[in-house]
């Protein structure tokens, strides 16, 4: 799941695969305003290393011409002293809805007669991305965004679902009233979502809740949670959600 302060997983994946290209922010100026706004903003960041240990602060000020950065830093905390020791480390923040990562390269701890602070190598790059459940998407019926899957209660009875929106944390289905119902709190195993010839993945549903569309068919909502969502399945979707947006954008222009 694509959790608050978790970084996102980029396992596998080639500098200059399109995935990364979507997401990523590399012009100088623009890598500057981003830390920039964390700076002046006291944004709190969450400091991953690679080992699992963790370290919360914000930035304390940034050396454009040395090209350094530094962070708050408590000396007693012993996640600091496990973060200088760890071989990678990544920070993740939060800009209003837009989640913030960048690598923290040439971290080390600088002692000072008045305070401490991490200090590490001004990030090249910086990748953003809209933060989990802040947008939920309206699928493009022409793509046909579909949920494939057996149905819990009847494992013979094979459906496939119109998906009407989507998020990073959820979904929600169309069911037709003349099939078997599905109550809250059931867990839909081994559902495949494609949502455009590009976004194809398996995951699981949680239904969270029921409700009527009003049609005349006796339709009814599903409000599904996604689980169990692979890191190459949640890069994938946080792609369709950007490009829909943009489309919806473009529709709404012509």
């Amino acid at each position: 799941m694509f959790q608050d302060t978790r970084p996102v997983p980029f396992d596998g994946l080639d500098d200059d695969d399109p995935l990364l290209s979507e997401f990523r922010v590399a012009d100088p100026s623009e890598v500057r305003a981003i830390l920039r706004s964390l700076l002046n903003q006291t944004t709190p960041l969450n400091i991953s290393a690679s080992d699992g240990s963790g370290y919360r602060t914000t930035i304390w000020t940034l050396d454009h011409e040395g090209g350094r950065l530094m962070f708050t830093a408590d000396i007693m905390d012993p996640n600091v002293h496990n973060l200088i020791e760890a071989d990678e480390a990544v920070a993740v923040a939060y800009l209003d809805k837009i989640k913030v990562q960048f690598d923290v390269v040439d971290l080390m701890l600088v002692q000072g007669q008045r305070a401490s602070v991490l200090q590490a190598r001004l990030p090249r790059e910086v990748f953003r991305f809209q933060r989990r459940n802040a947008f939920r998407v309206r699928t493009i019926e022409r793509t046909q965004p579909t949920a494939h899957l057996r149905h819990p209660a009847v494992p013979d009875m094979s459906l496939a679902l119109r998906v009407l929106d989507v998020s990073i944390g959820g979904c929600a289905l169309l069911m037709p009233g003349n099939a078997p119902q599905m109550p809250a709190g059931v867990l839909v195993g081994g559902v495949r979502l494609t949502l455009d010839p590009e976004t194809s993945f398996e995951t699981s549903l949680m239904v969270h809740h029921v409700t009527s569309t009003g049609a005349e068919n006796n339709s009814v909502r599903l409000g599904c949670g996604i689980v169990g969502l692979s890191g190459t399945a949640e890069r994938s979707l946080q792609r369709y959600i950007d490009q829909t947006q943009k489309r919806r954008r473009m529709m709404a222009l012509d």
